[in-house]
This record gives C-alpha cells, sequence and structure tokens, in this order.
C-alpha cells in the first residue's frame, strides 16, 4: 500500500495569473490531480469506482498559503488521506519549493457520491482502503467552515458556462476559486492575494442554474457565497494580503 503520494512539477504559465503566481484555482487543481492520483494506487481511483456508481466529490477545503510561486519554480506537492470520520475522507497536502522549504498546506474532506442518486455514500469497502497514516504529522487541523462577515454586500448572476463543469456534469471545485478572484476583479488582485481560503461546498451547482454570488470585502477579510434559488450551493472566506 503506498501512504502517501509526492509529485513534482515546474509552474508553467497556464498555471499562474498576470502577476505571473500560482493561481489560486491552479492550487486545487494540483490538489484534485494529486489526490486522484494517489486514490488510483490505492485502488479508488475514479475508473474503479465509475463502475460502482460511485464519484469522489469534495465537501470542505482549507488552504494556507505562506507564498505564491512564480512561473519556472519547481513545485513539490506531498498528500495522503487519513481514516474516514463517518461519511468524510479527510485528506492534508504539504506544497513545498525546490530548495525544500514549505510554501503552503492544505485540508481537504472528501465525500462518496452516488452517480444516480446523486446522494452521498457511507464509506463502505472503499473506507478499508484508506490507510491509518497514525505515524504521520497531520499539518493542520481539518478544514474550517466560513465564518460569517459583515459588511456592504456585492450581489451578482452568474450562469455556469461550458468550461467550468467536469467529468462529474457539475460546476468543478476549482472553479470556484475563480469566481472570487473574478468578483474581487483585476485591481485588487494584483496588489493582493488569498493568503487563507476556506471553501464550504454545501450543494453542487448543474447546467442551468443560475447562481446568485453575494460577495463582502471588509479590510483584508472576504467571503463569497452562492446561492441557487433559496439553496446555498457554496461559501468562500479567508483573507488577503499585499503582494510583495
Amino acid at each position: 500500500m503506498v501512504n502517501t503520494y509526492d509529485e513534482t512539477f515546474t509552474l508553467r504559465p497556464r498555471d499562474c495569473d498576470l502577476n505571473e503566481k500560482w493561481r489560486p484555482s491552479a492550487v486545487l487543481e494540483t490538489m484534485q490531480d494529486a489526490a486522484g492520483a494517489h486514490s488510483i494506487l490505492l485502488g479508488c481511483g475514479r475508473d474503479e469506482l465509475i463502475k460502482k456508481n460511485m464519484v469522489w466529490v469534495i465537501a470542505r477545503c482549507e488552504v494556507h498559503m505562506d507564498r505564491y510561486p512564480s512561473v519556472g519554480e519547481q513545485i513539490t506537492v506531498h498528500t495522503f488521506p487519513t481514516p474516514t470520520r463517518i461519511c468524510f475522507f479527510p485528506r492534508y497536502y504539504v506544497f513545498t519549493d525546490a530548495r525544500g522549504e514549505m510554501i503552503g498546506k492544505a485540508g481537504t474532506l472528501w465525500l462518496l457520491l452516488d452517480t444516480t442518486t446523486r446522494r452521498m455514500l457511507p464509506p463502505g469497502d472503499v473506507g478499508k482502503l484508506i490507510p491509518e497514516n497514525k505515524d504521520l504529522s497531520i499539518p493542520m487541523n481539518l478544514p474550517a467552515t466560513v465564518g460569517n462577515l459583515q459588511g456592504d454586500e456585492f450581489v451578482s448572476e452568474y450562469r455556469p458556462v461550458y468550461t467550468d463543469l467536469d467529468v462529474n456534469g457539475h460546476v468543478n471545485n476549482t472553479r470556484y476559486a475563480d469566481w472570487l478572484c473574478n468578483t474581487l476583479g483585476i485591481d485588487l488582485m494584483t496588489e493582493y492575494e488569498p493568503e487563507h481560503i476556506i471553501l464550504n461546498y454545501n450543494h453542487e451547482v448543474l447546467p442551468g442554474h443560475v447562481v446568485t454570488l453575494h460577495r463582502i470585502l471588509k479590510g483584508n477579510e472576504y467571503r463569497l457565497s452562492g446561492k441557487v434559488g433559496d439553496t446555498t450551493a457554496f461559501e468562500i472566506g479567508g483573507t488577503l494580503r499585499r503582494r510583495v
């Protein structure tokens, strides 16, 4: 059994923003790809699950970035799961640069989704494939919930487009980070970067949904929630820091 998974890559221009820094959504894409690759080695990759009408979906994510590397830098992502908690599958990540220095860390909670009923499934036999990893140091607590933030709201509507959707037929988890950056705007994102990101995925967003985005910015704190009708589909919160 391969208890952990490491992948080293060079940061490409397509992974970066106009500041030539690692784009937040690309950070999430790296996490998603590393989790997928490790799941294959553990015997619970997408191809195996889809035979049983199951897929992995993410419920919560929390990312702390000490710094965003620049295009051309070599990055290593180290990831590992820990035993299930009720129906949740925790997974952690550590990002290091070419010198071996940690530049960021993250934690996620994953679920199994029935592709027919679109309902959450218990861990079952998949849970038995997850290593305990009791000897490993956990880099952070389990992902938090997005807190409340009081302030003026900027409200807009968004209709998911073709490139927002993934192989599971809903808006991909990484796209919400792009929605956050887009609602914050080019001027702000040129001067600031997300230091801390918490994402709570409450309900999947499907093709044809109209999402009402509610964004609050107060000092260096932000909060973005998306509603489909009266249902809160997702929430993102965290803090910004000035770029150096």
